[in-house]
């Protein structure tokens, strides 16, 4: 008889491991860590690409997000972008002569100036008038220079008064042509076309009357003065009498008889006015011999219009504006 089999205790199998044949490999505890770390930043990266709006924003593959874009260039002021009208303020004529004279002039500064805005405006006889010209240059910025040659009514009254009717336009008022080098630089030229000879320069027989408009306006007179000065200083020492058409004296036949009594017999006319018109053709009637044409176009004229231009823009004070038109 045999002995009953004592029970023994059941033995938990044991974890298949990699040398068991036919078992199954178990995926090590930190791949799963290292697979979130994956997950997360890959959602971090795609997340980034979205705006607060829900929009995608664009992607640079190019270019590293870290790296700074370049400034944007800066973008130019009006005032760099277009510069002031310069608008020539001329009288005006009854003569056809003096429009086309003026316009010729205009085009000799466009000329010398390529992209500037050049206008005209008239005080009175011819248009465009003053006032319509600024009334098309409303919100801009505009310079003044007077096609005058000295400080008389029109210079400190008339243009003035058409600035500040204009209060849309922001102005500046250049001052008059007169007194100027360059002034005296187109007399004598326009002298030597109606046959001055230099030989002449010094002599005892030569004199020339500038022949002018006239004012009433003392200051007027002085720069009229001042350039006849100037002018005989041109025309080494050669007498230079200044003379006028109306509002003062001397008048240009008195002027010639003052001077042929003097013994200066070979007498030139000067003329002393920015186009042709009714002063200019008295003038030119009253000399002895052919008499210089007006101012004109002379290239001369185109330069100083830039130059008073140019003036007016650097003065940046009120009280340097009124000294400009004090002196020249």
């Amino acid at each position: 008889m045999t002995e009953p089999s004592t029970p023994q205790p059941r033995r938990s199998p044991l974890p298949p491991t990699d040398t068991d044949s036919g078992s199954r490999s178990t995926v090590p505890l930190d791949s799963t860590a290292q697979l979130l770390t994956r997950v997360t930043a890959q959602l971090s990266t795609q997340l980034s690409l979205v705006s607060r709006n829900g929009t995608r924003r664009p992607m640079h593959p190019t270019r590293p997000s870290d790296t700074p874009r370049p400034p944007a260039a800066p973008r130019p002021s009006p005032a760099e972008a277009a510069p002031p009208t310069l608008l020539v303020v001329a009288h005006g004529s009854r003569d056809p002569q003096a429009l086309r004279t003026v316009l010729a002039l205009l085009d000799r500064v466009r000329d010398l100036r390529p992209g500037l805005d050049v206008r005209l405006g008239h005080i009175e006889l011819n248009q465009p008038l003053l006032p319509d010209t600024l009334d098309g240059l409303r919100g801009s910025d505009a310079v003044l220079v007077p096609l005058l040659l000295g400080r008389g009514h029109h210079v400190k009254h008339d243009l003035p008064a058409a600035a500040a009717a204009a209060p849309s336009v922001r102005t500046r008022i250049a001052a008059p042509l007169g007194p100027h080098p360059l002034l005296v630089e187109a007399l004598y030229g326009r002298l030597v076309e109606a046959g001055w000879d230099p030989a002449d320069e010094g002599g005892r027989r030569a004199a020339v009357v500038l022949a002018a408009a006239g004012s009433r306006d003392p200051d007027s007179a002085q720069d009229t003065r001042r350039t006849a000065r100037m002018l005989a200083e041109r025309l080494g020492g050669v007498p230079v009498v200044p003379a006028y058409a109306s509002a003062a004296t001397p008048t240009v036949p008195a002027a010639l008889r003052a001077l042929a009594a003097r013994g200066r017999h070979r007498t030139f006319v000067a003329s002393y006015f920015t186009a042709p018109g009714r002063f200019a053709s008295a003038a030119a009637g009253a000399a002895p011999r052919t008499a210089a044409v007006p101012l004109g176009a002379h290239p001369a004229m185109a330069r100083l219009l830039l130059h008073r231009y140019d003036q007016a823009l650097s003065a940046t004070a009120p009280s340097e504006m009124v000294s400009l038109l004090a002196s020249a």
